[in-house]
C-alpha cells in the first residue's frame, strides 16, 4: 500500500518570520496525524531552509528543496548543490517543475541531471511532469508526459528509480483555478503507471507514488486523492494558509 503524500511548494513567497511561522502552524496542526500513515512535506525558498527546517525538525513534517544544480560544488554562482541542501536538513528536491521548464527554459536532460544529482547526494527527488494546454487540446497529454518521464528516469536503475516521487501537474491548472477532474487526473496517473511498468516491472510501478498537482484546494483534494493511482497532491497557493493544506493533508489520511 502506498503511502499518501502532501508536500507543499511555496515558490517564491514569503519572508524568514511569516515562513517560520507558517511552518510552525503546520507541524503544530499536523501533531495529531504523526501516528497516521501520510506523508508531508514543507518546500520553501532557498533563502528559509535553515530556519524553516529547524522549526519542523521536531516534528513528522519533511523539508524539501524546490530545485537543485546537478554539480558537486565549483564555480556555478547562484546555484545550490546536493550537498548544500542535505546540511540544512532536506529530504526532498523538486526537478522539472513546470515553471522551471517553461519559465525558465530547462530541457529534460537537465532535470534528468537533477534527478541523478539528487539521488547521488543522499535526496528524493519529486519528478514533475505534465502537458501545456494547447498540448492537451492537440491530443497529445500522454505523448508529452511519457517524453518527460522517460526522459527524467533515464540512466536510473530499478532500485534507484524506485526512491523518486512523480508528480504529474497539467500545466493549464497550475495557479488557474482550473483543475483537472479526478477522471482527468486518474487516467493520466493510470497511464504513468503503466508507463513504470514497462520501463521497469509491475512490482515497482505499483510502489512509486504519483502525485497531483494543480489548483489542489481544500474543496477537491479529497475527490482527486480518492482516485486509485492519485497518491496524494503537491500543492501551491494553499500550502500558504495554514488550515487550508491543514485540511488538504487531512484528505489524505
Amino acid at each position: 500500500m502506498r503511502k499518501p503524500f502532501v508536500a507543499g511548494n511555496w515558490k517564491m513567497n514569503m519572508d524568514s518570520q511569516t515562513g517560520v511561522d507558517l511552518a510552525k502552524a503546520i507541524a503544530d496542526g499536523s501533531a495529531d496525524l504523526a501516528g497516521t500513515d501520510v506523508t508531508v512535506a514543507v518546500i520553501p525558498p532557498f533563502v528559509y531552509l535553515q530556519a524553516v527546517g529547524q522549526a519542523v525538525s521536531s516534528s513528522g513534517v519533511a523539508l524539501g528543496a524546490q530545485d537543485i544544480y546537478f554539480e558537486e560544488k565549483g564555480a556555478f554562482t547562484g546555484e545550490i548543490s546536493p550537498a548544500m541542501l542535505k546540511d540544512v536538513g532536506c529530504t526532498y528536491v523538486l526537478c522539472g517543475h513546470s515553471e522551471r521548464r517553461h519559465v525558465l527554459g530547462e530541457s529534460d536532460e537537465v532535470v534528468n541531471k537533477k534527478v541523478l544529482a539528487s539521488l547521488a547526494g543522499g535526496l528524493l527527488p519529486i519528478l514533475c511532469v505534465g502537458e501545456l494546454l494547447e498540448e492537451r487540446d492537440a491530443g497529445k497529454t500522454e505523448q508529452v508526459v511519457e517524453q518527460q518521464v522517460r526522459a527524467g528516469l533515464a540512466n536510473l536503475g530499478a532500485e534507484k528509480a524506485s526512491a523518486v516521487t512523480v508528480a504529474y501537474e497539467p500545466v493549464w491548472a497550475i495557479g488557474t483555478g482550473r483543475t483537472a477532474t479526478r477522471e482527468q487526473a486518474q487516467e493520466v496517473h493510470a497511464f504513468i503507471r503503466k508507463l513504470l511498468a514497462e520501463m521497469y516491472d509491475e512490482n515497482l510501478a505499483a510502489e512509486i507514488r504519483i502525485l497531483y498537482g494543480g489548483s489542489v484546494k481544500p474543496d477537491n483534494a479529497k475527490e482527486l486523492m480518492s482516485e486509485p493511482d492519485v497518491d496524494g497532491s503537491l500543492v501551491g497557493g494553499a500550502s500558504l494558509k495554514p488550515d487550508a493544506f491543514l485540511q488538504i493533508i487531512q484528505a489524505g489520511v
